[in-house]
Order: structure tokens, then C-alpha cells, then sequence
């Protein structure tokens, strides 16, 4: 048993990161950089080996034109080979455990200036880092512990992202109910069917109110680069042709240049020289040139950043321009349909996750009284309309969308140690 003090939740996530305490009968996000206690989890190195900056700043340098490399979707190398593959950052090769490490070292001197002496940690996962490999979703979880330890938490747990949200829904109910909780996070989706009632808060071991969880890899960044690889990715050359007519240009460059984790990729010479190679032979040069001058400037982020605003966006308007001229010369734009059919399929397997989910507990649609949704991306209409499909006439509960997951880990935390 150690004191609430020593205490804390951390929601490390694919797009922001948050951290949490206990606060009385419940739990608290921290500030994390200024007053937000939201952290996007972004790493920026500058190019002469100055110390690291993290989240809004390291965005802001990037985008500011300071020279250097911008890492965002850090926690989707986690149970890929990546993890312990090593890239140039600044002026040397870092393995990305050691990136992690110290963006959990951040974490870490952040909380200290809260609450010095935090030791014990509950840090969120997904049901599935990795999707049908038990193995690396092991190794996933590994990885992030012995991070967490060696950056000053002496005693770490998990918890399933999706029951953590559950406990946070939990602390406002009034009567028992059963609750399907959609966690539509940046880099996974999670599910879990929990029983909650106002005399369960309390209990430690809650494993018969857990009826069903379930996990996707599919997230925001996914719904991302679908959006980006249909109306932006084609003003740069994709679907042209090369080798006088006789080829379509190589899909690898735009995947790469879509996916936020392989952007840095692109930035090493061998690829500029491809490029620069087919661009003789290209129908279309003039959009090559614009591919090449995103990659020349190291651009992609910026990129991405724009298609991810636009996405948002879409959330309540039924068009918006997707802002580019600065880094392509022309702006391009999406409307809520492009963004719904570009999507179609990963929302499609959302709702097939939930029908699995309650075929695993052997409930019936109609006995769910609410779905609570949580994350980023759950606030995109046609994830809303998909949940409609799947239990028609289900209440529809919304949360903190980025700090439930983690008010619920504090909340976990405090009933695992104090």
C-alpha cells in the first residue's frame, strides 16, 4: 500500500499523451506543457543536437522551419520490428525504444513538478498492440514497461484503454447498466462490455463486471492516410503514369508519405534520387516536381498536419479545403462523403469489432443501455452512424474525448496501490 501521492495514470497514445492523479474520490489530468494536460505525443530533434523538444513545441519548431526531424505516431512501432530498429536523429542513430524513453522522460520530470515522488504508474494499452500475433502484442507491453521503469516508476501495471475509460464512466452513474465502451484512439480501437453501477466503484476485483473486450488495429491515423492517399496524394503524382505511359508511378512513395510513422522515410537520399530518376520519363512532371519539393523540404508532416485538420473539421462542416498551397502550390479539399467512402472499410471492421464483442459476452444488442465513446476520432459522423447500425436505438454517451482513458488509469492506479 502506498500513499495517493505516489500514484499516477498515464495514457501514452498514439496522437496525445496524458497523465493523471488522484483528486479526492476521483482523479485529475496534470498540465503537461503550460495549462494543457493534453501532450501531443511529438518528439522534434533539432539538427545541430540540441536537447529534444515535445509536444506542442516540437510542432511548432517543425513547423516554424527549424531544422530538424519531427516524430509523431510514436506508439505505432510498438510490436512492429521497428521498435529496435535505429534512426538518425540530430547529429546520431537512436533505437526508437530510446526515443520513447525519453519521451517518457518528459513525462516524467513534468509529473515531478506536480507531485514530486510519484512511483507507481498504471499505464494504458490496447486490447491489441498488434492484431492476431500474441507474441508481439507480448512484446509490446514489455518494451513499454521496462521504458516506464527505467524512467523513475518503480511499480507499473496495465490496463486495458477501454475498461480504464469504463471506470471513468462509471464514477458518474446513477443505476447499474451494462455499457459498451468504443475507445476510437489514434493508432487502435478498443472495445469492452462492462457491468458499472454506482456500488461497483469501490471493489478491487472487478473481473465479472468485464464481459467482453475486444481490439482493432485501426485508429484516427488510419482514417488519416485513407483521406490523404484519396484527395491529396493524387495532386502529387499518384495514379499518373511513367516510362512514357507504359507504368503507373510506384505506390510506396505516397503510402509512405500518407502513414505518419514512415514520413521520415522518405527524407534519405535514396529516395529523392528514385524520384528525381522517374521524373524524366513522368506524364506529368509538373506533380512529381511537387512530391519532390515536399520531400526536398521535409514537408510530409506539415502535409499530414493539414489532411488531419480537414479531417476534424468534417466532424461538423460537410466540406472544407484541405489548406496545401504553401507546400504544393495548390490547395485541395475533401467533403464529409469523400472522407465517408474513403473510410468505409476500417469502419466497417469498428462495427464488425462490436458485433464480435457482444457475441463474445452473449449479449443481445437490446440489452446494452449505453455506448460510451471515447478518443479522438469518435466524434467522426460516420463512426456514430456505424454504432446506430450495430444497436439501433442505443443511447449514445460521449466523454472527454482525450481524457477519459486517462482519469480512469488514476482511478485504477488508486485501486491497485493505495
Amino acid at each position: 500500500m502506498v500513499a495517493a501521492a505516489h500514484i499516477c495514470g498515464v495514457d501514452f497514445g498514439t496522437s496525445n499523451t496524458t497523465v493523471s492523479v488522484p483528486s479526492g474520490d476521483g482523479a485529475k489530468l496534470i498540465a503537461l506543457e503550460g495549462r494543457a494536460v493534453t501532450l501531443p505525443s511529438a518528439v522534434f530533434w533539432d539538427a545541430d543536437g540540441l536537447p529534444p523538444q515535445f509536444g506542442r513545441a516540437a510542432i511548432a519548431a517543425y513547423t516554424g522551419g527549424e531544422d530538424g526531424r519531427l516524430m509523431r505516431g510514436l506508439k505505432s512501432a510498438l510490436g512492429s520490428s521497428l521498435i529496435h530498429e535505429k534512426t538518425r536523429v540530430g547529429n546520431k542513430a537512436l533505437a526508437f525504444t530510446d526515443i520513447l524513453g525519453r519521451f517518457f522522460g518528459h513525462l516524467k520530470t513534468k509529473l515531478d513538478e506536480t507531485m514530486p515522488g510519484v512511483s507507481h504508474a498504471v499505464l494504458g494499452r490496447p486490447v491489441h498492440f498488434v492484431d492476431g500475433d500474441a507474441a508481439g502484442d507480448r512484446a509490446a507491453q514489455q518494451v513499454l514497461e521496462s521504458i516506464a521503469r527505467a524512467n523513475g516508476f518503480a511499480d507499473v501495471g496495465f490496463q486495458y484503454e477501454p475498461i480504464a475509460a469504463a471506470l471513468h464512466y462509471e464514477s458518474s452513474v446513477t443505476r447499474e447498466e451494462l455499457v459498451l465502451i468504443v475507445d476510437i484512439g489514434g493508432g487502435t480501437s478498443d472495445f469492452s462490455l462492462v457491468r458499472v453501477s454506482p456500488g461497483n466503484r469501490t471493489k478491487l476485483n472487478r473481473d465479472n463486471d468485464i464481459l467482453g473486450t475486444h481490439g482493432i488495429r485501426v485508429g484516427g491515423t488510419d482514417f488519416d492516410r485513407l483521406l490523404s492517399l484519396d484527395q491529396v496524394m493524387p495532386a502529387l503524382g499518384l495514379g499518373s503514369l511513367i516510362n512514357g505511359g507504359k507504368n503507373p508511378m510506384p505506390l510506396h512513395y505516397y503510402h509512405d508519405l500518407a502513414t505518419w510513422h514512415r514520413i521520415n522515410a522518405l527524407y534519405s537520399g535514396r529516395a529523392l534520387t528514385g524520384l528525381r530518376q522517374i521524373r524524366y520519363g513522368a506524364a506529368e512532371p509538373a506533380l512529381l516536381d511537387r512530391l519532390i519539393r515536399v520531400i526536398e523540404s521535409r514537408a510530409g508532416h506539415s502535409v499530414s498536419m493539414a489532411v488531419e485538420t480537414a479531417k476534424i473539421e468534417l466532424s461538423h462542416a460537410l466540406a472544407t479545403p484541405i489548406r496545401l498551397a504553401a507546400l504544393i502550390g495548390a490547395d485541395t479539399g475533401a467533403t464529409r462523403q469523400m472522407l465517408e467512402e474513403a473510410v468505409e472499410k476500417p469502419v466497417a471492421r469498428i462495427g464488425q469489432a462490436i458485433a464480435d464483442v457482444l457475441a463474445q459476452a452473449g449479449v443481445r444488442p437490446d440489452a446494452i443501455g449505453t455506448v460510451f465513446m471515447t478518443g479522438g476520432s469518435s466524434s467522426l459522423p460516420a463512426l456514430q452512424a456505424c454504432v446506430a447500425r450495430v444497436l439501433p436505438g442505443v443511447t449514445i454517451a460521449k466523454g472527454d474525448l482525450l481524457g477519459s482513458v486517462g482519469t480512469g488509469l488514476a482511478l485504477d492506479a488508486k485501486r491497485r496501490f493505495a
